[in-house]
Order: C-alpha cells, then sequence, then structure tokens
C-alpha cells in the first residue's frame, strides 16, 4: 500500500505544480476578469499540493503501521483532492456556485483521513 500512497503523492504532486503553474501564467487574463476567483483557484492548489505531500506521510505510516486505519486515511486524503480542490477548479473554470456545496466534502474527507493516520499511530 505504502508503495501506491507514493505514486498517488508523486503524481498529485506533479499536477499540483502544473495547476499552480498554469494558474499563475496561462490564467492570469481570466482572473483580470474574475479576480474573486483567483483566490478560490489558490486555496485548491494549497490544499491540493499539502495533501499529496500528506500521502507520503501517509505512505511512511502504511509501512510503519499496516493496519486498515492507515488505508483508509491514504485514500481519504486522495478523495480530499479529487472533491475538495476538483470541485473548485471546476468552480473557477465554469463560474458555476454550486460547485462549492461539494467541496466541504472533501474538507470532510482530509479531516478524516488525518484522524484515520493519526488514530493507526495512536493504537500502534
Amino acid at each position: 500500500m505504502s508503495k501506491l500512497f507514493v505514486i498517488l503523492g508523486a503524481v498529485f504532486m506533479m499536477i499540483g505544480v502544473g495547476a499552480g503553474a498554469f494558474g499563475a501564467h496561462g490564467l492570469k487574463p481570466y482572473f483580470e476578469r474574475f479576480p474573486d476567483l483567483a483566490a478560490t483557484y489558490e486555496t485548491a492548489v494549497r490544499y491540493h499540493v499539502y495533501h499529496a505531500l500528506g500521502l507520503f506521510a501517509a505512505a511512511w505510516l502504511a509501512d510503519k503501521y499496516p493496519v486498515s486505519l492507515t488505508t483508509w486515511g491514504g485514500y481519504l486524503l486522495v478523495a480530499g483532492i479529487v472533491i475538495f480542490s476538483g470541485s473548485l477548479y471546476l468552480l473557477v473554470m465554469t463560474r458555476q456556485n454550486w460547485l462549492g456545496a461539494i467541496t466541504p466534502l472533501g474538507g470532510v474527507a482530509f479531516i478524516a483521513g488525518w484522524g484515520c493516520l493519526a488514530l493507526a499511530a495512536w493504537r500502534a
């Protein structure tokens, strides 16, 4: 499982760095037209990258404490990236504000994922 989380972490980091560069350069004219969306995009990238790094922690914990809680923790971080950051990326690109209602589900996945990792370490 740790190998999968390392691979996913690296792939999500690669995508996060690309998304950040795209936002800073490729979307600059777009954000000049819609300045309120720039902060939303930046939040999406920031949480994306933080939790991609978190997958490396999940990989380490999966090696150190190979229990189902570490696996759940890693998968919940993946789900959080996809749901939280993904919904914000889509909101920025489509300007469909209803997508903001989905974003907190990703936040809950982040919190639950970190909780699972903490609990796995606590119990070990």
